[in-house]
């Protein structure tokens, strides 16, 4: 089994700035991909930021240039800037994961929430 656990989310105010962290532990092989998503009431989760192994990093057009996604070995980090309200939402970690019992599979954070006022 592989477990992500995410931390370092919580309320600021506009122009603002938090850390997001992701540990995934357990059985892991290899982890292929890293990234963060986030989710508001009634609306579906989006991409906010991916790390693959090797390859290019995404960022959603909306936060270019005020997030920075890293990894260091198998945890994942967010770094927010310049926060806005519109980016008050559920961030939640993603990881696509090569284990060594079950083979690949993608895992999900519990999530944490991001608060930003005006």
């Amino acid at each position: 089994q592989v477990q992500l656990v995410e931390s370092g989310g919580g309320s600021v105010q506009l122009g603002g700035s938090l850390r997001l962290s992701c540990a995934a532990s357990g059985s892991i092989r290899s982890v292929l991909a890293m990234g963060w998503y986030r989710q508001e009431p009634g609306k579906q989760r989006e991409l906010v930021a991916a790390l693959r192994s090797g390859g290019p990093t995404n960022y959603a057009d909306f936060v270019k240039g005020r997030f920075t996604i890293s990894r260091l070995m198998n945890t994942v980090y967010l770094q927010m800037n310049s926060l806005k309200p519109e980016d008050t939402a559920a961030y939640y970690c993603n990881a696509d994961v090569l284990a060594w019992v079950g083979g690949r599979r993608n895992y999900w954070g519990q999530g944490t929430q991001v608060t930003v006022s005006s």
